[in-house]
């Protein structure tokens, strides 16, 4: 067993390096035109948030947490080393890596990913989980069509942003991300399933959703991000090519998100009362952009 990292609400490495002045911190900031384009489509791409030896850092983790015998391995809230429906097909994904590993947890208070995701959720930003999608060669499997929120509704209000971070350059043939530009303002949706075929959906939308079913594919470069809306529609295909295709995914809510139950919000997380602010050990917060001190809870 390793030490559980969620414990530590600060950087516990030096993979990343916190801005030294209001100046510094300024210069992470998105353009006024970001901002616009986000709350448009309900989606922002091609946002660099970790160097090349950041990504390299991440991945050499990353090999270790494939592996079920790792010693942190019972700190996952879920593992699923091949959530694909289809046996010809292999999704990973995982939930918790931020609790094993160094490189993981410090993700979290990266300058650049944590200035950008409080000017979208304008206001603090407080941790909700993490998780990892991997695709190897030539037969990884599919994530369907879906909205987050479908999947986060014992939270309340719906104050939430998800940054898909690529892990290796990720584009149409090794299956990266596409969304629906717009689908953030359609109400919310029944889950059709995460790891199964990719028309599901089709049966769950109106005629007038349908026609504006018109999704693109978010291209990335290693280390780029993109973000999006907890309503966007997104998904993405097989990845047929003979390079993995490596994710990791961060799942944010705006600071004074309520829990809207009384059952655990994530396995062997202890129960937030129904009404109660989502905070304290496993959901720290990140950055509140009025602190003098960015990031210290």
């Amino acid at each position: 067993m390793v030490d559980d990292l969620s414990r530590k609400h600060a950087p516990v490495g030096d993979l990343f390096s916190m801005p030294a002045s209001p100046a510094e911190w300024a210069g992470l900031r998105l353009s006024d035109e970001q901002v616009a384009f986000y709350r448009e489509n309900g989606y922002l791409s091609g946002i660099r948030l970790l160097s090349d030896e950041q990504v390299d850092a991440l991945r050499k983790e990353l090999e270790g947490l494939f592996d079920p015998n790792h010693p942190g391995h019972a700190l996952f809230y879920e593992y699923h080393s091949n959530e694909s429906t289809i046996p010809e097909t292999v999704l990973f994904h995982a939930l918790g890596a931020w609790r094993i590993a160094p490189g993981f947890h410090d993700i979290l208070w990266n300058p650049a990913f944590t200035m950008a995701a409080s000017q979208l959720l304008d206001g603090p930003v407080r941790f909700w989980h993490d998780q990892l999608f991997c695709k190897p060669p030539h037969h990884g499997g599919v994530v369907a069509w879906h909205q987050d929120y479908s999947y986060w509704t014992r939270t309340v209000p719906m104050a939430h942003l998800t940054c898909w971070i690529a892990l290796d350059d990720a584009d149409r043939d090794n299956g990266c991300i596409c969304y629906v530009p717009g689908s953030h303002r359609w109400p919310l949706l029944p889950i059709t399933g995460l790891a199964g075929g990719m028309d599901a959906i089709q049966t769950v939308l109106t005629e007038e959703q349908r026609r504006q079913f018109k999704p693109v594919a978010m291209e990335l470069k290693k280390g780029e991000a993109s973000f999006h809306h907890p309503l966007t529609v997104h998904g993405s295909f097989e990845n047929i090519t003979a390079r993995p295709r490596r994710a990791v995914v961060i799942n944010v809510f705006r600071d004074g998100v309520r829990s809207d139950s009384d059952r655990p919000m994530l396995e062997g997380v202890p129960v937030i009362p129904k009404g109660h602010k989502m905070e304290g050990q496993f959901f720290p917060l990140l950055l509140d952009p009025t602190d003098p001190a960015p990031g210290q809870e």
